[in-house]
């Protein structure tokens, strides 16, 4: 079942190692985040990398290429800027059958998905050439997987796991997570799934997630070892208070305990709508940082309409999302909040449904719920029109707010601009700017993704948000730097990384451990 391309590349040790796992989201990049972070602290060269990523989180590199969020994280743990290499192919879902794709950060068409397990090869061979570039200027290269390990129905057209496996000769460990149970099973059935030649090359097991005493689960592993022959590099614990940069999900576990405050009068809350085709989600952790800032996703109008604050994010999607918030009450929801003067704010594509109109003349989401030279209402709060454009707008754009400077980073296809028949008639209320969008009475309007990781722009920003919603939320003096508090996050996963795992063990057929050996 092995690929066309997955014919190894001899060298004198392998130059990174692979992090599998048995399923999607069994903490294969909180791994690799944490092993980057614990890497550097042994003085090494080390950088991430991804061959494809699936995501709608992502993020922009100062060449202006785009690439996953998790990548970016992982390139902060080891201490690198961010590049393009580190993550080669990005897919962003349209549909449940199309993504757009991303390669070396910039758009690269679309990929169906009958291609999904055939039409890669192209995809595959900009993934090796941005791995043989890592490989040649960095001591190791720290992979992440996708998905599960044990995915045989893709094996053949492969180059994210055991493909990249075995085209680099790279050993690998595979991660379960036992918070979600059947971990042993999981890890025993992914060998077993294994061609012989593809569970070769699994060299070490980690459990992720654990709770309790270990030495409870220690007959376990025994006994999986003895059966697939496969050593375990260790166990690592449940990290509460660690909820870095997921890629694609909205149900972070912080976000459900974010209110740090003891007094029920000092909460702010903050209603983020769930949309269909969220995308870059992560642009709402900082609130869920704040102390007393309580943030729940919601798909609940009625949640929507009592929160003190309300917000849309973006989304790969504008057309279809639009639709789905008048099918659902959203709508309604957030139009009301606004004849109330209680606040909303549209960051992106929820933006661009702020505004007066969305038109696609180019079909740019022809496949998410638009056709070409389609035109439809926004919800006419805010004073611009949004035209679609089949060239992609990426960028680090840096800007103020009442003296508060903002750096920010954008992703989009929709330029939003002021409608010209956008008068005092329709816009009684003062018109003024915000982050390259608009501002009309208590509605806010953004393009700029991350505006809310900056921590002075953020609480003077909250605080007038809370004197709109009758809230007696202020900033807590004592408050930790969203920056600050990411780098912690980062050095508790290596320091637990450091504690429980055999990190020898795991290096142990890398280049890295040939060199010291011949040191010796």
């Amino acid at each position: 079942m092995s690929g066309p391309a997955d014919s190894a590349v001899s060298r004198p040790g392998a130059t990174g190692l692979l992090v599998a796992g048995t399923t999607s989201d069994a903490g294969k990049s909180l791994v690799v985040t944490g092993l980057c972070r614990a890497f550097v602290r042994r003085g090494l060269d080390v950088v991430p990398y991804k061959a494809q990523n699936m995501s709608n989180n992502s993020g922009v590199c100062a060449d202006g290429a785009e690439i996953g969020r998790a990548q970016i994280l992982q390139a902060q743990a080891a201490r690198r800027e961010p590049t393009s290499a580190m993550n080669p192919v990005l897919l962003k879902p349209g549909t449940d059958r199309r993504a757009h794709v991303v390669v070396r950060g910039r758009p690269a068409g679309v990929l169906e998905a009958g291609q999904y397990a055939t039409g890669r090869r192209h995809l595959a061979e900009a993934a090796w050439a941005a791995y043989e570039e890592l490989e040649s200027a960095h001591d190791l290269v720290v992979c992440e997987g996708a998905g599960s390990s044990a995915e045989i129905n893709l094996r053949a057209g492969d180059y994210v796991n055991l493909g990249l496996a075995r085209r680099f000769d790279l050993p690998v460990v595979v991660v379960g997570d036992i918070d979600r149970g059947g971990v042993l099973a999981a890890l025993y059935g992914t060998v077993a799934l294994l061609e012989p030649e593809d569970r070769a090359l699994v060299r070490t097991f980690v459990v992720n997630k654990f709770r309790g005493d270990p030495s409870v689960l220690a007959p376990g592993l025994t006994e999986i070892t003895r059966r697939t022959g496969v050593p375990f590099a260790g166990v690592l614990p449940w990290l509460d208070g660690v909820w870095l940069d997921a890629e694609d999900s909205l149900e972070v576990g912080a976000w459900r305990r974010s209110v740090r405050s003891g007094a029920e009068g000092a909460r702010l809350r903050v209603a983020v709508v769930r949309l269909p085709r969220v995308s870059n989600a992560t642009d709402v952790e900082a609130l869920a940082a704040e102390p007393g800032v309580e943030v729940l996703v919601t798909t609940d109008p009625e949640v929507v309409a009592g929160a003190d604050l309300a917000v849309l994010p973006g989304t790969r999607a504008t057309f279809s999302d639009l639709a789905w918030l008048r099918r659902t009450g959203i709508a309604a929801a957030v139009l009301d909040r606004v004849g109330r003067e209680a606040p909303v704010l549209g960051i992106c594509g929820g933006y661009q449904m702020l505004g007066l109109r969305v038109e696609d003349p180019a079909g740019v989401e022809a496949d998410v719920g638009s056709s070409a030279g389609v035109a439809v209402d926004g919800l006419g709060l805010l004073p611009v029109v949004t035209r679609f454009a089949v060239e992609k707008s990426l960028g680090r754009p840096a800007g103020s707010w009442r003296g508060h400077a903002v750096q920010a980073y954008e992703i989009h296809h929709g330029r939003a601009e002021r409608a010209a028949s956008a008068d005092a008639t329709t816009f009684p209320e003062p018109v003024e700017g915000f982050l390259d969008g608009w501002r009309v009475g208590s509605t806010w309007g953004t393009v700029w993704h991350g505006a809310l990781e900056n921590d002075a722009f953020r609480r003077a920003w909250l605080v007038e948000v809370a004197a709109a919603a009758g809230s007696s939320w202020t900033p807590a003096p004592d408050a930790v730097a969203y920056g600050a508090r990411r780098e912690a996050m980062i050095d508790t996963l290596a320091d637990a990384v450091e504690e429980h795992l055999d990190l020898d063990l795991l290096l142990a057929e890398t280049r890295v451990a040939s060199s010291r050996a011949v040191a010796r």
